[in-house]
């Protein structure tokens, strides 16, 4: 289980994280990184084939799943992943986190840098994912997106937790959206 009490964190002098504490899942944890950290000279497939935890995949997800999930990534299974576009290299990252069979997965700001068009399909992705049966712990600025999928909200603001409840209860907080989420 994976367990955060009183977390602190510092990005050089500044001190972003103060003192986080959540509990949210089992064991079996993916990570999908904002920079997405795919492996340019390999192509789709080989990415892939480096997200599975032994040699043969056991798991819940296969290479069928992927190329369902994402049919772009199926037509480029063989291209290098360098040139990929950004939005193709998100897909990919997700897709190697997957292939892992994690019982949760935290993905971290993956619509950073997309055309919003592209946006939409990975909240669309995001969704197909929930649906079957997934935990996801979203780091996520663009609101709308995170309170579609979301089960709970945790707000940040100042490093801190300022918020935890339910979408629901969230748009019911107009104190907290204004303070911390509106512009």
């Amino acid at each position: 289980m994976l367990h955060i009490d009183q977390l602190h964190a510092y990005y050089g002098k500044s001190h972003v994280l103060q003192g986080v504490s959540f509990d949210i899942a089992h064991m079996g944890i993916g990570y999908v990184p904002e920079n997405r950290d795919i492996f340019p000279k390999l192509t789709v497939h080989q990415n892939l084939l480096l997200g599975l935890k032994g040699k043969v995949p056991k798991g819940r997800w296969h290479f069928d799943d992927m190329y369902q999930l994402f049919p772009r990534l199926r037509e480029r299974q063989h291209t290098e992943a360098g040139v990929l576009s950004g939005g193709e290299q998100q897909m990919l990252t997700l897709c190697r986190t997957l292939m892992g069979d994690p019982d949760l997965i935290i993905i971290d700001e993956p619509t950073e840098g997309l055309a919003p068009k592209i946006v939409e399909l990975v909240a669309e992705y995001l969704q197909a994912l929930r649906a079957r049966g997934l935990s996801v712990l979203l780091i996520e600025q663009k609101l709308t997106i995170a309170m579609e999928i979301s089960d709970r909200c945790l707000v940040m603001g100042h490093g801190s937790v300022v918020f935890d409840g339910t979408p629901e209860a969230l748009r019911q907080d107009a104190t907290t959206r204004k303070e911390w989420l509106e512009v």
